[in-house]
């Protein structure tokens, strides 16, 4: 499994939909079972196959955040250096064609949230301007062709 890079927030809230997973539904779905086996016959009874097909998901869900929450690395928002972009940067930055300014977040893939400004430190903008300053202008290989981003601020 790839690093997964989280803020202490987005790893309490993870942990929190877990310990829901694992209690509050898993209950739910044990009544939805005992209600499906009161129908009668197993074998022809969609409400059963329904309640099996739940918890399976629920399983499945279940075992992805564990492993996410084992291997994620969390983002120390205090040992962050202003003057280089890092994950966990929220930065400003300029489409030098357009003009147009972004705000943006550099975050872990998990957390990614593009319409939010959140952008995956795997992605083409991401990657690309990490490990850089403000002030410099970092060439984006994106699928439409090569942006080019001016580096305005980094907060």
């Amino acid at each position: 499994m790839a690093e997964i890079w989280l803020t202490q927030e987005e790893f309490e809230k993870r942990k929190e939909h877990l310990d829901y997973l694992k209690s509050t539904r898993t209950l739910e779905i044990a009544e939805m079972l005992k209600i499906a086996r009161g129908f009668g016959d197993l074998s022809e009874n969609a409400e059963y196959d329904a309640a099996k097909a739940e918890q399976a998901k629920n399983e499945y869900d279940i075992a992805t955040l564990e492993a996410e929450l084992r291997t994620a690395k969390i983002i120390d928002q205090n040992a962050l250096r202003g003057d280089r972009i890092n994950v966990g940067s929220k930065v400003t930055v300029r489409n030098v064609a357009t003009g147009t300014d972004m705000h943006l977040e550099i975050v872990g893939s998990m957390a990614a949230d593009p319409v939010a400004g959140k952008v995956s430190n795997e992605s083409p903008i991401g990657g690309s301007l990490l490990g850089h300053s403000a002030g410099e202008t970092v060439p984006v290989n994106t699928p439409g062709g090569v942006l080019h981003l001016e580096i305005l601020e980094i907060h």
